[in-house]
Protein backbone atom coordinates (compact mmCIF):
# COMPACT_ATOMS: atom_id res chain seq x y z
CA UNK A 1 0.00 0.00 0.00
CA UNK A 2 2.97 2.35 0.46
CA UNK A 3 3.92 2.38 -3.23
CA UNK A 4 2.78 5.62 -4.89
CA UNK A 5 1.05 3.83 -7.80
CA UNK A 6 -1.02 1.50 -5.57
CA UNK A 7 -4.56 2.45 -4.51
CA UNK A 8 -5.67 -0.85 -2.91
CA UNK A 9 -4.36 -4.38 -2.56
CA UNK A 10 -5.45 -7.90 -1.63
CA UNK A 11 -2.96 -10.56 -0.58
CA UNK A 12 -3.82 -14.24 -0.16
CA UNK A 13 -2.45 -17.74 -0.59
CA UNK A 14 -2.75 -19.69 -3.82
CA UNK A 15 -1.74 -23.28 -4.65
CA UNK A 16 1.91 -23.99 -5.42
CA UNK A 17 3.08 -27.43 -6.54
CA UNK A 18 6.46 -27.18 -4.82
CA UNK A 19 5.54 -25.45 -1.54
CA UNK A 20 1.82 -26.19 -1.24
CA UNK A 21 0.92 -22.50 -1.18
CA UNK A 22 2.45 -19.18 -2.19
CA UNK A 23 1.63 -15.50 -1.67
CA UNK A 24 -0.40 -13.81 -4.42
CA UNK A 25 -1.23 -10.10 -4.64
CA UNK A 26 -4.05 -8.53 -6.61
CA UNK A 27 -3.48 -4.80 -6.97
CA UNK A 28 -5.77 -1.91 -7.79
CA UNK A 29 -3.64 0.90 -9.19
CA UNK A 30 -4.37 4.60 -8.98
CA UNK A 31 -4.17 4.56 -12.81
CA UNK A 32 -5.21 1.16 -14.20
CA UNK A 33 -3.45 1.96 -17.49
CA UNK A 34 -0.09 1.67 -15.69
CA UNK A 35 -0.56 -2.11 -15.26
CA UNK A 36 2.24 -4.11 -16.88
CA UNK A 37 4.67 -6.92 -16.15
CA UNK A 38 7.50 -4.49 -15.37
CA UNK A 39 5.37 -2.74 -12.74
CA UNK A 40 4.50 -6.13 -11.21
CA UNK A 41 8.23 -6.88 -10.94
CA UNK A 42 8.84 -3.40 -9.48
CA UNK A 43 6.18 -3.99 -6.81
CA UNK A 44 7.65 -7.38 -5.89
CA UNK A 45 11.08 -5.76 -5.52
CA UNK A 46 9.51 -2.92 -3.50
CA UNK A 47 8.09 -5.52 -1.10
CA UNK A 48 11.37 -7.44 -0.85
CA UNK A 49 13.15 -4.27 0.24
CA UNK A 50 10.68 -3.75 3.10
CA UNK A 51 9.43 -7.13 4.37
CA UNK A 52 10.62 -10.70 4.71
CA UNK A 53 10.97 -12.47 1.35
CA UNK A 54 8.70 -15.26 2.58
CA UNK A 55 5.88 -12.70 3.00
CA UNK A 56 6.38 -11.12 -0.43
CA UNK A 57 4.07 -12.02 -3.29
CA UNK A 58 5.52 -14.36 -5.90
CA UNK A 59 2.98 -13.13 -8.45
CA UNK A 60 0.92 -9.99 -8.93
CA UNK A 61 -2.18 -9.42 -11.00
CA UNK A 62 -3.87 -6.09 -11.60
CA UNK A 63 -7.58 -5.40 -11.39
CA UNK A 64 -9.49 -2.22 -12.13
CA UNK A 65 -11.41 -2.32 -8.84
CA UNK A 66 -11.14 -4.76 -5.94
CA UNK A 67 -14.47 -6.37 -4.99
CA UNK A 68 -15.82 -5.27 -1.63
CA UNK A 69 -18.93 -6.18 0.33
CA UNK A 70 -21.47 -3.51 1.30
CA UNK A 71 -19.73 -3.08 4.66
CA UNK A 72 -16.43 -2.32 2.88
CA UNK A 73 -14.78 -5.65 3.68
CA UNK A 74 -12.70 -7.17 0.91
CA UNK A 75 -14.46 -10.04 -0.88
CA UNK A 76 -11.43 -12.37 -0.96
CA UNK A 77 -13.40 -15.46 -1.95
CA UNK A 78 -14.30 -13.82 -5.26
CA UNK A 79 -10.62 -12.99 -5.84
CA UNK A 80 -9.51 -16.51 -4.95
CA UNK A 81 -12.00 -17.94 -7.44
CA UNK A 82 -10.72 -15.65 -10.19
CA UNK A 83 -6.98 -15.54 -9.47
CA UNK A 84 -6.29 -18.44 -7.12
CA UNK A 85 -6.85 -21.46 -9.32
CA UNK A 86 -3.79 -23.32 -10.66
CA UNK A 87 -4.81 -22.35 -14.22
CA UNK A 88 -4.99 -18.62 -13.39
CA UNK A 89 -1.67 -18.88 -11.54
CA UNK A 90 0.01 -20.32 -14.63
CA UNK A 91 -1.51 -17.55 -16.78
CA UNK A 92 -0.03 -15.00 -14.38
CA UNK A 93 3.39 -16.66 -14.57
CA UNK A 94 3.28 -16.51 -18.37
CA UNK A 95 2.50 -12.76 -18.23
CA UNK A 96 5.56 -12.17 -16.04
CA UNK A 97 7.93 -13.69 -18.61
Amino acid sequence: MNHPKVADIAVFGVPNQEFGEEVKAVVQLREHGDACASLANELIQFCRERISHIKCPRSIDFIERLPRLDNGKLYKQKLKERFGSPKSLERSRMQER
